[in-house]
């Protein structure tokens, strides 16, 4: 039975506005079948191709591959090509064509011949728009948080289906933290999306994204944030898009609006203007109209809601990662003796920075504070108690106070802080003397550091135990005195290196040590660094991580000196003495005349307020350090002598001429000590850390 039949099956289905023809054809590959749409399609009557051959619908060229598409529907099989469809009048039709096996009813196969609609004949069905832009829309958009990847999602789904060209443009004060928002016509706008329906680069180039702009008055696009009201042009004229560029003053402007329908989506969410999204139709396409502005103002409403969504999120996880990333230290700084090198790895991929921290601090007289910490539980709200102690923490080791009187202070400080919310921490504190080689360590409830020699025997400091910080109760805070070998690695960390859901903590703290062996301990820091971290990065159930690792060598005794004196006013002209010829031996002629009078100061200050005998001591470090040891454990403090005070003037004259000065206590008294720069010597090392510490997450 041969007759004009309705569509069957299923066309096959593109983003691309199109037609399709169904016909059917049997076992002699003669169509039999043909749909109502022939001359829409392909300019005939239907009643005109029943009867012909199958490969009169194609070119010459092409008859060849449609009889491939034809063999492999006889034989059970759906092909699809691309081919020349010959035109009533003649022409050419670029079509998709796909061949599909029947059953019965006479028909051997159907034919599905699918060409692109022309530009008049382009968004003529508001049930198809409506049906393309609201059914999937959020699928294909919605899914992201990422302001500029939803962005781009809104212009490929109302390019093709709605318009040729479109962009979206949002309120700058929305992406940028720190600016006023407003909705006022004259407020910073940012294009973050741009897209035309056959990528012609002078629409990017005219409209870029990125671009930050104010609209100027008189053109639509200030209209529609004056109004917050759709903009609907059916019809811009030449003079018309020429007005627009001139007030724009965007040349490029009135050759590309000229002949086009536009119209201007505002997008609006909880009651605030977000931007708009600009569309536009060619010249030759059917112009907008009131229909088509209701059906693009329903899609605006829902990509308001998406776009507030990710700006909201985009704003919040910057203004959270800003607040935390400032939490941990940007630099650390130690001796030139000591390479210190560090890992720090968040617990979640949202919240960057939880509740542990590291600090290395470089102390005068070549010391360094060594630090690792941990506050109980996750997220922001461990991070903000993170950063308070560590701010108090960096300060009562500028301070100088031991280890254990400063984690004792920390402790007090923890009790106060969980009045107002409970909270307990974690903390190891060491300082390390490059002069001695001694490492002072104190720990209240942490794991124990770990110190591997050059020849890679290791093992873990036996430290006095104590509770952690903010705990009643429990042994006091002790500190214990070690000392290291020569180029030693000194390793503190955080549990949640050694321990998770699928592995005991002792295993975790036999795994560590197995990674400093003689073979390992010698390499260069950095790759003990990254070696801590291997085999962490896939566990998706693990604690935030902080490691400190320090390789700890003394200094050289060609660069520092001590000498005792006795207490005798004699030893103020000795001490200059002995200073201007280590100075001299040192090269250092510029610095000899502000270093004896600083001896004198300082040697003159112990003599007259401390019993016994003094020491002084001469580093060459980065600066140049000066010291006075002496046997009372009173701390001196700078005063302002009156005009008729004979004394009190040491110190300030200490204070003008140094670059630092301090003091510290000693279990045998205290030392006063200053620093001065060493000329054509940065007082820090070159080497600042990697942008943010937890950069990349530290990626392997």
């Amino acid at each position: 039975m041969r007759s004009v039949m309705a569509p069957r099956g299923d066309a096959p289905v593109g983003d691309s506005p199109s037609r399709t023809l169904v016909l059917g054809f049997d076992a002699d590959r003669t169509l039999v079948q043909c749909g109502p749409n022939c001359a829409a399609v392909l300019g005939h009557d239907p009643a005109e191709l029943i009867g012909r051959p199958a490969t009169e619908l194609v070119a010459d060229d092409a008859k060849a591959e449609l009889e491939g598409l034809l063999e492999a529907a006889a034989a059970g099989q759906e092909r699809t090509a691309v081919l020349a469809a010959r035109h009533a009048d003649g022409r050419g039709v670029d079509a998709v064509v796909t061949a599909q096996p029947m059953v019965g009813d006479g028909t051997a196969g159907l034919l599905f011949v699918r060409v692109a609609l022309p530009p008049s004949e382009r968004f003529q069905d508001p049930s198809l728009m409506r049906r393309a832009l609201m059914d999937d829309a959020l699928t294909r958009f919605g899914a992201s948080l990422d302001l500029d990847q939803t962005a781009r999602g809104i212009v490929e789904v109302v390019v093709p289906h709605y318009c040729n060209v479109s962009s979206v443009l949002i309120l700058e004060s929305l992406i940028a933290a720190d600016e006023v928002h407003e909705e006022t016509g004259s407020a910073v706008m940012r294009r973050i999306a741009v897209t035309s329906e056959d990528d012609d680069p002078a629409w990017t180039a005219t409209f870029p994204v990125g671009e930050v702009l104010v609209f100027p008055e008189g053109t639509p696009y200030r209209e529609v944030l004056d109004t917050a009201r759709p903009v609907h042009l059916p019809h811009v004229r030449r003079d018309d898009a020429g007005e627009i560029a001139e007030k724009w003053r965007r040349n490029p402007v009135g050759h590309l609006l000229s002949e086009v329908s536009m119209v201007l989506l505002p997008m609006i969410a909880r009651d605030t203007l977000l931007g708009f999204i600009a569309c536009t139709r060619v010249a030759g396409h059917r112009r907008f109209d009131a229909y088509d502005v209701e059906i693009g103002m329903e899609f605006a409403a829902r990509a308001a809601i998406v776009i507030d969504n990710a700006r909201r999120f985009s704003r919040e996880r910057a203004t959270a990662l800003a607040l935390q990333r400032s939490l941990l230290p940007n630099r650390l700084s130690a001796p030139a003796t000591v390479e210190v090198r560090h890992r720090y790895l968040p617990g979640s991929k949202l919240v960057e920075v939880g509740g542990d921290w590291y600090e290395s601090i470089a102390l005068p007289g070549a010391r360094v504070a060594l630090i690792v910490g941990d506050v109980a539980g996750h997220g922001v709200r461990a991070a903000v108690t993170m950063g308070r102690l560590r701010t108090a923490l960096h300060t009562l080791a500028n301070l100088e106070l031991p280890p254990a009187d400063a984690l004792h202070v920390m402790h007090e400080l923890m009790i106060e802080l969980g009045e107002q919310e409970p909270h307990f921490a974690t903390c190891v504190y060491a300082v390390y003397d490059a002069t001695t080689g001694t490492l002072e360590v104190a720990s209240a409830g942490h794991l124990p550091p770990l110190v591997a020699a050059p020849d890679g025997t290791n093992a873990y400091l036996d430290i006095p135990p104590a509770p952690p910080l903010g705990v009643f109760g429990g042994a006091t805070i002790e500190s214990r005195e070690f000392t290291v070998e020569d180029g030693s690695v000194f390793v503190i960390y955080t549990d949640g290196l050694v321990e998770n859901r699928g592995r005991d903590i002792d295993d975790g703290l036999a795994r560590l040590r197995s990674l400093f062996t003689a073979e390992t301990v010698g390499r260069p820091m950095e790759d003990l660094a990254k070696a801590t971290l291997a085999g962490v990065y896939a566990d998706q159930h693990r604690d935030d991580i902080a490691v400190l690792l320090a390789r700890l060598h003394r200094m050289p005794a060609d660069r520092m000196a001590s000498w005792p004196l006795p207490t005798d006013p004699a030893s103020v002209r000795r001490a200059r003495g002995l200073v201007s010829s280590k100075l001299a031996e040192w090269d250092l002629d510029d610095l000899v005349y502000t270093t004896e009078l600083l001896a004198s100061e300082l040697v003159t200050n112990a003599l007259r307020y401390a019993p016994g005998g003094i020491e002084l001591r001469l580093l060459l470090e980065r600066t140049l350090t000066l010291e006075v040891l002496d046997r009372s454990a009173a701390l001196p403090r700078l005063r302002h002598a009156l005009d008729d005070d004979e004394n009190g003037r040491g110190l300030l004259v200490v204070s003008q001429l140094a670059h630092r000065w301090g003091t510290r206590r000693t279990p045998a008294g205290k030392v006063v000590w200053c620093e001065q720069l060493v000329p054509g010597v940065a007082p820090e090392p070159d080497e600042p850390i990697p942008n943010w510490p937890g950069e990349n997450h530290h990626r392997e």
